[in-house]
């Protein structure tokens, strides 16, 4: 049983009232009277610290749809494409980014009923500390319930920074009087970045390292996700000692994160929950439900399951495929060449309409259950070889010197695909290091939301573009994405906009 996710189904739809609103008005619901019960504040909390991390059908920061973060950013690199004709996909693909481009404001949001945004999550986040603050329970569970609060901050904290650099963040003082009409401003880089950090720090004192997987509390915040993202937060600000001390404390025994053997069995139902993952999002056919395999596959690619949709979108370059070993164990998953149900041959030099604009991203096992376009194949968010690496990098970047360990720590991805590791002589210099490992977590990690902060960190997002995509519309500033123009006319002039738009 997937207890977290049945209880973000409950929560959702019973104060959906409240987490509709602005944390500002979120006390309509009279303090007095709710929540008075731990399981009120259980309720509470998995409304306010869960909600915005899930890959609920169209739903969620994580939904595989157009208002998925992972799908979104990687659609603007090297290794997404789209074969729709929708509005949206155009701005996103060739880094035409403006401040009303859909796609990449989103997230962001300017407060209307089509960009809500992210920003009320984290509102709603830091009012519930008060609203649970005197409900009778356990200190130990008022701790984890605390902690998990403090991760949702600082993770929706990070992943809004990434894009957009510093966010105006509401105090608990601001959210209490929402009568105000006061304008909060965006903070300094240095500011932010400490936030989110304390945020993070705070959140380790009551979270477990991890939850087993036959726990009825999988699917909860733990330590390994707060250092995951901690990892991410300090290799984003080029802190590379303190992201190799965090990948290194994820390598510990205590959290017992291990490869899979077999990179297609990570993927699937019948190894859910497995020793690689760190975290993701909990499907089941009782309440979430991702909609990969419908995004990707066409109706001529053959399945098991005939019942599976198939709307034949998302897309893997040509030119990022043609860059794996013919032996890379990673293209079983990879689709460039298959036999159709029609008894075509599909491949690149006769990709129909088929794969007109690249390779299949199938990655995910089929659900046998399905009867559409849901899947309740859980949906992964961090997984250890991202973590493995990243600390390769980390160590190299350092000091800038290439070590046997960070070239050990690279192989293991290249052992699992099944192709030629590498020894201290395959690189010419460093240089000729951090191109290769960008390359191999490239290979590694296509459309798990990754490569944009890979490019940005190796100064080729918008190279790349230009080289790839044949973008004539980005600007070398584009590594920031652009505020909504609704958020920069509330803002009075106090909300800046981003450089170069």
């Amino acid at each position: 049983m997937k207890k977290i996710i049945f209880i973000i189904g409950i929560a959702l739809v019973s104060f959906i009232s409240c987490t509709d609103l602005t944390s500002e008005s979120y006390d309509v619901i009279n303090p007095g009277i709710f929540p008075e019960t731990e399981d009120d504040a259980e309720a509470l909390i998995t409304a306010a610290a869960y909600g915005p991390f899930r890959s609920d059908w169209y739903d969620g920061i994580f939904t595989v749809a157009q208002g998925g973060i992972q799908v979104i950013t990687e659609m603007t690199t090297d290794i997404g494409d789209c074969q729709w004709d929708d509005p949206v996909w155009p701005d996103v693909i060739y880094q035409n980014f403006t401040s009303n481009s859909g796609g990449v404001i989103q997230f962001y949001g300017d407060g209307s009923d089509d960009y809500p945004g992210y920003r009320k999550a984290m509102s709603r986040m830091t009012s519930t500390f008060d609203r649970i603050a005197d409900v009778p329970m356990p200190e130990e569970t008022k701790a984890r319930m605390n902690a998990e609060l403090h991760c949702g901050l600082g993770w929706l904290a990070f992943l809004l920074y990434d894009l957009y650099g510093p966010i105006p963040v509401a105090t608990k003082e601001q959210l209490a009087d929402p009568m105000s009409d006061e304008i909060i401003e965006r903070p300094t880089q240095e500011w932010m970045v400490n936030y989110i950090e304390t945020e993070l720090n705070a959140a380790l004192d009551g979270l477990p390292s991890v939850y087993s997987p036959s726990s009825s509390d999988y699917g909860r915040f733990t330590k390994g996700l707060v250092y995951t993202v901690l990892m991410k937060l300090y290799m984003h600000e080029g802190n590379w000692a303190k992201a190799e001390e965090m990948g290194r404390e994820l390598m510990s025994p205590e959290y017992g994160y291990a490869l899979v053997p077999e990179y297609k069995d990570i993927f699937t139902l019948e190894n859910e929950r497995n020793s690689e993952i760190i975290w993701a999002c909990n499907e089941t056919r009782s309440t979430n439900m991702q909609l990969w395999l419908a995004h990707v596959l066409s109706s001529e690619y053959p399945t098991k399951n005939e019942y599976i949709q198939k709307w034949g979108g998302y897309r893997v370059p040509w030119a990022f495929y043609d860059t794996f070993d013919a032996n890379d164990k990673r293209l079983e998953v990879l689709v460039g060449d298959f036999i159709g149900t029609d008894g075509v041959h599909y491949n690149k030099d006769n990709p129909g309409t088929v794969l007109i604009k690249g390779a299949l991203p199938i990655k995910y096992g089929e659900d046998p259950a399905a009867t559409g376009e849901e899947s309740q194949v859980d949906w992964i968010i961090y997984r250890y070889a991202d973590v493995l690496t990243l600390l390769s990098e980390a160590i190299v970047r350092k000091n800038n010197t290439i070590t046997q360990e960070a070239v050990d720590l690279l192989n293991t991805v290249r052992d699992r695909a099944g192709i030629t590791p590498y020894t201290l002589s395959s690189f010419t210099d460093v240089q000729d290091f951090y191109d290769k490992i960008l390359l191999n977590r490239g290979q590694e990690l296509w459309f798990e939301g990754h490569r944009k902060g890979d490019l940005i960190r190796h100064g080729k997002y918008i190279e790349f573009a230009r080289k790839y995509k044949g973008s004539t519309t980005t600007k070398d500033a584009f590594v920031l994405w652009p505020l909504p123009q609704g958020a920069i006319n509330e803002g009075k002039g106090k909300i800046i906009q981003n450089p170069g738009y």
